[in-house]
């Protein structure tokens, strides 16, 4: 097995604790250069985590000899550009989540995908967590019968803690996000539906910015109807108080249900015809590690893609829809 040499395009918060350490840590995997347009914020990452080689370029880095696989970690804004500059120049991919701003751009990366020789796999990471793939295979089972309906609430206040706000909080900026707060976070929890339920029929929504605190809407809901008949249900508001937060989803079935949180708990609960259990699981000291090991084996034809553009931009098409203003 060859090792995957990874360059970092955008050493910012999320690759801190979250994806960053994650790189030395997986067998035939090496973090060999990292890159911030900040020189001397680049320059203090790679002191500070052991890595041997920094840039404030992104061309520069990817002229590294010793790099073959580029992780993209910047604002969603520039995910597309530098794909497409990693993929001509052959490279492995792995982009951060949201994929582009949009599904045009989601669309457009799978395109590049088919027509260059490197590999890219999109950071919906969840999907490889143990606690996520215990509810897969709780559904595989039927545990709880025949899936009927799945409700999402994710409220937080209008400064939601689970997220890095950075000076200029770009994450409520739509022309560097996509988005506000439901563009951050709703990847990963509509991924997870994708993920359980295969692929959708039917999806529609709609968004809105209730407090004007920032450009970007705080309230989104949409319904998602997959192909084998399962209703989803979400609802994202991000300007309520903070006694009223919640990170809940609920999957009915005909015999009970499953309950459990995307981002605040370890805690899968569930209830079969009235009889309740439970199962908790560790909290992961990087939450990337299990994919990044996932990916390391498909860049080396040692397993399959663990989550595809093509996954992607179906879950850009939802986003989308979902963040159309009626």
């Amino acid at each position: 097995m060859a090792d995957i040499n990874w360059g970092i395009i955008g050493c910012g918060n999320v690759t801190e604790i979250k994806s960053g350490p994650a790189f030395n840590k997986v067998p035939g995997s090496n973090l060999i250069a990292v890159m911030r347009r900040n020189a001397a914020k680049a320059a203090d990452y790679a002191q500070r985590h052991n890595v041997n080689k920094w840039y404030a370029d992104a061309a520069e880095l990817m002229d590294d000899s010793e790099i073959n696989s580029i992780y993209i970690a910047t604002p969603p804004a520039s995910h597309l550009a530098y794909a497409l500059s990693a993929l001509q120049k052959g490279f492995n991919v792995y982009v951060e989540k949201p994929v582009t701003l949009n599904a045009v751009e989601a669309q457009q990366m799978a395109d590049a995908v088919k027509q260059n020789e490197g590999r890219l796999t999109v950071a919906h990471y969840r999907r490889a967590q143990p606690l996520f793939l215990f509810i897969k295979e709780l559904l595989d089972k039927n545990t709880i019968g025949e899936i009927r309906t799945v409700q999402i609430k994710m409220w937080k206040s209008a400064k939601p803690p689970l997220v890095d706000n950075t000076p200029d909080n770009w994450r409520v900026q739509p022309e560097f996000s996509g988005g506000g707060y439901f563009h951050d976070l709703a990847p990963h929890q509509l991924d997870l539906m994708l993920f359980y339920f295969g692929e959708p029929a039917y999806y529609q929504g709609y968004s809105l910015n209730q407090s004007g605190l920032y450009p970007a809407d705080d309230n989104v809901t949409g319904q998602i109807i997959f192909k084998n008949k399962v209703v989803v249900n979400g609802s994202w508001c991000f300007n309520v108080a903070e006694s009223e937060a919640i990170d809940k989803c609920e999957i009915i079935g005909s015999k009970g249900s499953i309950n459990f949180s995307f981002f605040s708990g370890h805690v899968v609960n569930w209830k079969v015809e009235n009889e309740n259990k439970s199962m908790t699981f560790s909290p992961l000291q990087h939450v990337q590690q299990p994919l990044i090991e996932k990916i390391v084996d498909y860049f080396n034809d040692k397993g399959p893609n663990p989550c595809s553009i093509e996954e992607a931009v179906v879950l850009m098409k939802i986003m989308d829809a979902f963040g159309k203003h009626n």
